[in-house]
C-alpha cells in the first residue's frame, strides 16, 4: 500500500512541477526567439550567393534537459503498446529551440548576423 502511495504522490509531484518548469522554459524561449529574430539560423553549409565571408567563427548550443518523473512514467507505460510518445515531443522541441537560440546568442557576441551549417543532434545519457 505504502508502494502505491509513494508512486502517485511522485507522479503527482513530476506532473506538478513538471509542467511548472516546461511553462517557465517555453515563456523564456518565445522571448529569446524575439529578441534573437534578426540573427538568421540556416541549416546549409554554403551561404547564399554574393554573400561576402570575411571570417568564420563556430558557436555551438549544447543543450541538456531531463525528463520529469511523470513524463518517463507515461513514456514507459505508451512503449508497452507502441506508437508515439507525445511526453517527449516536447522534450526535444524545448531542447532544439534552446540550441538555436544559444547560437545565436553566441554569434551576436562575436559580432556576426547570420549562423550557418546548423546540426542538430539527440542522444539519451542515462538508460
Amino acid at each position: 500500500m505504502y508502494d502505491l502511495i509513494a508512486l502517485v504522490t511522485l507522479l503527482a509531484l513530476g506532473y506538478f512541477f513538471g509542467r511548472i518548469a516546461e511553462s517557465r522554459h517555453y515563456k523564456s524561449i518565445i522571448q529569446r526567439e524575439q529578441e534573437y529574430r534578426d540573427v538568421v539560423a540556416i541549416a546549409s553549409k554554403i551561404p547564399p550567393m554574393g554573400e561576402r565571408l570575411d571570417a568564420s567563427i563556430l558557436v555551438s548550443g549544447s543543450v541538456v534537459i531531463s525528463v520529469d518523473y511523470f513524463k518517463r512514467f507515461l513514456a514507459g507505460l505508451r512503449s508497452l503498446v507502441g506508437g508515439r510518445i507525445v511526453a517527449y515531443e516536447s522534450l526535444l522541441d524545448r531542447a532544439r529551440r534552446e540550441a538555436l537560440l544559444r547560437m545565436k546568442q553566441e554569434a551576436r557576441k562575436v559580432g556576426a548576423d547570420r549562423v550557418f551549417n546548423i546540426k542538430l543532434e539527440t542522444a539519451s545519457i542515462s538508460k
